[in-house]
């Protein structure tokens, strides 16, 4: 993975001191890369029934459809609360300090459909691990999760304990 590695940007001090940046513009824009980001995921999960990959808003919603494409599947979004138009189902999680929140559509996962999450950054676990309930609270299966990028040092993949987790590059600190 050192050669997707190679293609993201590091921004020190963003969004605010201490705080280093991983940026992916720059894996997007080189089709390569991107191709190969999207290919990886779909072979880790190929051979697998997936019958519908979720992204995770924003970033998620770039690689989720085209992974989902890949596998043949459907994409479904999950988004911040009141994005979407028709009946949801919400989450509320914590955070650091505070909570945010997330909405599926009611509709969007049939029970006993397999399900695999993608997002760009697996970084504490909190927002994935919210999906995973939401997944689940629809009856879905949840297949595994698939992440671009992992900052290890953060020990995010401990709160997916128990699903199969896959990230493609990691960073220790």
């Amino acid at each position: 993975m050192d050669e997707l590695k190679k293609l993201i940007r590091q921004v020190p001090d963003f969004p605010k001191p201490g705080i280093n940046f991983y940026d992916i513009t720059t894996l997007l824009k080189d089709p390569v890369g991107f191709k190969t980001v999207v290919d990886r995921l779909g072979n880790i999960f190929e051979g697998k029934r997936i019958d519908k990959v979720v992204g995770i808003e924003a970033r998620g919603f770039i690689f989720a459809p085209a992974v989902a494409y890949r596998l043949g599947a459907g994409f479904v979004p999950v988004r911040k609360p009141n994005k979407l138009p028709a009946e949801t189902e919400r989450i509320t999680y914590a955070l650091e300090y505070g909570e945010d929140a997330l909405e599926i559509h009611a509709d969007a996962i049939q029970p006993d459909e397999s399900v695999l999450v993608i997002d760009d950054l697996l970084a504490t676990g909190g927002t994935a691990r919210a999906v995973a309930d939401l997944v689940e609270r629809l009856g879905g299966r949840l297949a595994g999760f698939g992440f671009v990028v992992e900052l290890e040092f953060l020990k995010g993949r401990e709160r997916l304990a128990g699903y199969e987790v896959v990230s493609l590059i990691k960073y220790q600190s």
